[in-house]
């Protein structure tokens, strides 16, 4: 399925499952077949999912407009109005967890139900008040550490072959500009999302991979503890694409926290 957005992109999504609805959005030069575990285990559950391809990611368009958080989280408010969708549940993996974060910043958290980050620090830059930056990336070095990023291995188990196979079946003429995104990575390394934490009034759950190459694990622990109603989780034998590493793990605790029930509060 496809939508257009204000200024004129073409984003494709899945749309399965009847139920609370709950859209998901994976990380930086991710696809959303890397969620095919989670979204079957959704849809068992009684979930409406909403599985979207960002702008320039998997088989959405790529554009060199809005290469911004901002524009992000207004593509997802966007797609939240495209569908009438209130009271969601979001979860996003790494950057596709920043949109989210992006998304409550323009707009607030009055149109969601809860939410559940994957191993994204709140904050990517290091300093003597934060210690859970990416790779150890502070202003003086930043140009060569969101380099590297690219270079690193992010995974410290073998994902799951089926959800493996899935992800490079939609990469075939898909294939994603790390030139032309660099952009949108430079300004996802640059925010600072724990003023929007703070001021968060729904449930939050915080994943880490115990081994995520990116950052210590205690950015989750972090997190939570400044977030309202956060919780965390660090997934053992796993490193940063968390829920496609520990399937079985993340699947039994991401719907353990999403069965819980919440009032809804329309504040």
């Amino acid at each position: 399925m496809q939508f257009i957005t204000s200024d004129g992109v073409r984003l494709e999504y899945d749309d399965v499952g009847t139920g609370q609805p709950i859209v998901i959005m994976t990380g930086f030069a991710g696809n959303k077949e890397i969620w095919r575990s989670q979204v079957a285990a959704l849809v068992q559950a009684h979930f409406r999912v909403i599985n979207l391809d960002r702008r320039n990611h998997g088989q959405s368009e790529s554009t060199a407009k809005g290469l911004r958080m901002s524009r992000q989280g207004k593509d997802l408010a966007e797609l939240l109005d495209y569908l009438h969708l209130d009271h969601v549940d979001l979860m996003g993996n790494s950057m596709g967890a920043a949109v989210a974060w992006a998304y409550c910043s323009l707009y607030g958290d009055h149109r969601l139900r809860r939410m559940i980050c994957v191993d994204q620090s709140p904050r990517m830059i290091s300093d003597h008040g934060w210690p859970y930056g990416m790779l150890d990336l502070n202003w003086e070095n930043f140009p060569e550490a969101t380099a590297k990023m690219l270079q690193v291995h992010t995974t410290y188990k073998r994902i799951n072959d089926e959800t493996y196979q899935a992800v490079k079946k939609a990469q075939v003429g898909h294939r994603f500009d790390e030139q032309l995104n660099q952009p949108l990575l430079w300004d996802h390394a640059f925010q600072d999302w724990r003023d929007v934490l703070r001021q968060l009034n729904i449930p939050v759950l915080f994943v880490a991979g115990a081994h995520s190459p990116f950052w210590s694990p205690k950015h989750a622990v972090a997190a939570a503890d400044m977030t309202p109603n956060g919780t965390s989780f660090i997934v053992p034998e796993a490193g940063h694409i968390v829920m496609a590493e520990q399937q079985e793990r993340f699947n039994e605790r991401m719907l353990a926290f999403l069965k819980t029930v919440v009032p809804f509060s329309a504040s």
